[in-house]
């Protein structure tokens, strides 16, 4: 971690290297390069000594420029001959052994000659040539040895090390400022960095600081930033690891993993240790049947020693993430070991507004844009999925080749993130469009004549995602229960569909395009039944009772199985859905006349809002101006990005749209 007030370099040290002085890694490779380029000029040196300078040529050769005068002196070897030919040319050569005419010739021709000593290696040169490779395979097994045993997990032989990476957020630096729309769980950790900073205003009350804190909440909603946050603020010493890093194949390395990560902690102290998905090494411990004293038990057994055992863990603060705190071991979640549980929860609509606010910042927007408006019909979004709208309006931008993000980016993507992507492509026939125009029309009628039911914010019958057609509902603000009767107005709004198919195609007609409502409507009324106490007859009883998974997902297994009972549940199931089925006729055989405008209207324009919608019931007409069906083509850009001056962008004289 970075002090702010600290006196060295921005590079961290004195020198511009690093916190913990130059790279370890570097130096190696330092250290071995030099020894292999020493190698290398040895032998070059030694396998060069033996070599005589001068061009090589056959004796035969040798023997004929000596008989023609060529040749200017001689040295005699016993294994080689050399000289220098009369233009200064050197040469060498190998002699036949036992030449006795070799003197003769060389007399007769005027040559000057002597004798030389064969050439031996000395010694130490012998010595040394010999032993190169034996060097060379030695240098190799020490590297590989050290590579092998060294810390850190990175070696082979280093499965028992810890794999925590000591953040320094040198680059990329989150900061409690990045983290909006959570404010009561940031507010949670910001005393724990204030612990940090100034331990002494806490402890002069008797107060100690907590030993950990665990982070709960559904995916997205900004657990992992916190923890960066953290990370960015506390200029203490910050370590990251995975709940899975400690799972091995090998028995007994998670647990040394976990020791090891104590250690290095405690050499650093004080200091954050962050586990990320601690679920993955956190699940509560079997019964002792059929091998659940597995890796991962032994590896959770550690975990509870090394956080709150006989030997204390002073200015260690844990903090740990997960969204399954279902699954979580009781010994691990007790105070002395976790303190405090942060619940980071879905924003709500002022949490959203900040959120936006946050991503917004990154990219350029037009006047028009709202965050309030969007965030108003984002409900139940977390910050993961606001950032990626803000991302998808930017690309939406970016197509249509626009300099500013405008509002209707951002409501073009919503609809892209809530409803899908739009198939434009996907071929249709007539008979088919014309089904889905009276299934739509039949939910959104019914929708608009239950009191209770959500909104309508928009309906189509362009395929998206996986549907041919939707209308899309939303809340107009956020809700936290779920009423009886906007249970019956959904079972009735889900039935709409197919009512109106039977309505308007007959009996004979009726298409498998309801399967998604008929589910839908199966899954409430049996939630009624079972875990609400909706029934009547049932009582306020729990017939069903989840199993673990996600934040609000998982499995259900009935808790009280008998047959009456079971008899009872699907006929009141049954019941419920028929119910909804019966409010849906009504509604439809009465306003037929309203289905069909609102399915002739679909067909004209193939999307229609809420307000429209609402318009066409009161007037039976939608004020809407003549424009382009199809969606916006982009033209390819030419030359400059930069529009030239006295020009509107886009050429014409008409008046640019926002964010053009």
């Amino acid at each position: 971690m970075s002090d702010h007030n600290d006196p060295r370099d921005p590079q961290g040290g004195p020198n511009g290297q690093g916190p913990e002085g130059p790279n370890p890694m570097i130096k190696t490779l330092m250290i071995w390069g030099g020894i292999f380029m020493a190698l290398l000029l040895t032998v070059s040196m030694f396998s060069n000594s033996g070599q005589t300078p001068g061009k090589a040529i056959p004796y035969s050769e040798f023997r004929q420029d000596v008989a023609e005068g060529t040749v200017k002196e001689v040295q005699v070897a016993p294994d080689r001959i050399t000289g220098v030919m009369k233009n200064d040319e050197t040469f060498s050569t190998i002699p036949v052994a036992n030449d006795p005419g070799l003197t003769k010739l060389l007399d007769d021709n005027g040559v000057q000659y002597s004798g030389a000593e064969k050439q031996e290696m000395g010694i130490l040169a012998y010595i040394l040539i010999n032993s190169l490779p034996f060097l060379l395979i030695l240098g190799i097994a020490i590297f590989a040895l050290r590579q092998v045993q060294k810390g850190g997990g990175g070696g082979a032989m280093g499965f028992g090390k810890s794999k925590a990476k000591m953040l320094t957020e040198r680059q990329g630096r989150v900061t409690f400022e990045d983290v909006a729309g959570i404010d009561e769980a940031r507010e949670e950790l910001e005393e724990i960095v204030e612990f940090l900073k100034d331990p002494h205003r806490f402890s002069k009350l008797g107060g100690q600081i907590p030993k950990g804190a665990l982070l709960v909440g559904s995916p997205g909603t900004g657990k992992t930033l916190l923890a960066r946050a953290i990370a960015g603020e506390a200029g203490v010493p910050f370590f990251t690891i995975s709940g899975s890093d400690f799972v091995e194949m090998f028995v007994g390395v998670g647990a040394s993993r976990v020791r090891d990560m104590f250690e290095q902690a405690k050499k650093n102290a004080p200091c954050i240790l962050f586990i990320d998905e601690i679920d993955a090494v956190g699940r509560s411990r079997g019964h002792g049947l059929g091998n659940s004293n597995d890796e991962r038990e032994q590896t959770l057994n550690q975990l509870l020693v090394e956080m709150d055992g006989f030997e204390a863990n002073e200015g260690i603060i844990i903090i740990a993430a997960t969204n399954r705190p279902d699954v979580l071991d009781p010994a691990l979640l007790r105070p002395g070991r976790f303190d405090r549980q942060v619940v980071v929860p879905v924003p709500d609509i002022d949490g959203r507004e900040k959120i936006l606010g946050v991503h917004m910042k990154k990219v350029p927007l037009a006047p028009d844009v709202n965050p309030r408006t969007i965030a108003r019909g984002t409900p139940g979004f977390s910050g993961a999925d606001l950032a990626n709208l803000v991302n998808e309006a930017a690309l939406l931008a970016a197509r249509r080749n626009k300099r500013l993000v405008a509002m209707q980016e951002f409501e073009d993507a919503k609809d892209k993130v809530m409803m899908g992507t739009e198939r434009r492509s996907m071929v249709m026939t007539d008979d088919e469009k014309k089904m889905t125009a009276y299934h739509e029309a039949g939910h959104a009628l019914v929708s608009i004549n239950e009191p209770a039911s959500d909104p309508i914010h928009k309906a189509t019958i362009i395929p998206r995602g996986r549907a041919l057609g939707m209308v899309m509902r939303l809340p107009e603000r956020d809700s936290y229960s779920y009423h009886r009767d906007k249970m019956h107005a959904n079972l009735a709004v889900a039935m709409g569909g197919r009512v109106a198919e039977d309505i308007i195609f007959g009996h004979d007609k009726v298409s498998s395009g309801a399967s998604g409502d008929i589910q839908y409507a199966t899954d409430l009324a049996r939630n009624m039944v079972t875990k609400w106490g909706m029934s009547e007859k049932l009582g306020p009883l729990q017939y069903e009772q989840s199993q673990e998974g996600y934040l609000g997902m998982g499995q259900t297994a009935r808790t009280m199985g008998g047959a009456e009972t079971n008899k009872l549940i699907d006929a009141e199931i049954k019941g419920l859905v028929e119910g909804g089925l019966k409010r849906a006729e009504d509604i439809l055989k009465e306003q037929e006349d309203k289905l069909h405008l609102l399915a002739q209207a679909l067909l004209e324009y193939e999307t229609l809002t809420g307000d429209e919608i609402d318009a066409l019931m009161k007037d039976g007409k939608i004020d809407r101006p003549d424009e382009p069906k199809g969606p916006t083509i982009a033209k390819p850009t030419q030359g400059s990005a930069i529009p030239k001056a006295g020009k509107r962008f886009g050429g014409s004289g008409d008046e640019a749209p926002q964010g053009a």
